[in-house]
């Protein structure tokens, strides 16, 4: 299964906005995909992924920034996915596959750059 993450910083609105797309090309290609993780209590009906046009899942979200998120893909409500396209990995309380991090903070440079603009104005 491919999946993908587009990240967008939004300065001005403060928030990461994050597509994240899976491709129907599992083994009896999914009914249904979520993506779940702490940003919606892994709630799956709060990360349901709707169906394009070319066959894709696709979700977007805005999510604040300044800290760092975990989520995983729930597929055909029983499946569990990773996405290689993750920040980075940590390791779940239940010894199963690692979770995700996405990380929604912004490189420092930008960050002491947007400070001081905030500091003139």
């Amino acid at each position: 299964m491919e999946m993908s993450i587009i990240k967008k910083i939004i300065i001005k609105k403060g928030v990461c906005r994050l597509k994240f797309v899976v491709t129907d090309t599992l083994v009896d290609h999914p009914k249904e995909a979520a993506v779940v993780g702490d940003f919606n209590n892994w709630d799956p009906r709060r990360g349901k992924m709707q169906k394009s046009k070319t066959g894709y899942f696709e979700k977007t979200i805005e999510l604040p920034l300044g800290r760092d998120y975990q989520f995983r893909y729930l597929i055909n409500k029983c499946h569990w996915e990773n996405d290689w396209q993750a920040d980075a990995y940590i390791p779940t309380p239940y010894g199963e596959d690692d979770n995700m991090i996405l990380s929604c903070t912004l490189p420092q440079t930008k960050m002491i750059k947007n400070h001081r603009n905030k500091i003139r104005n």
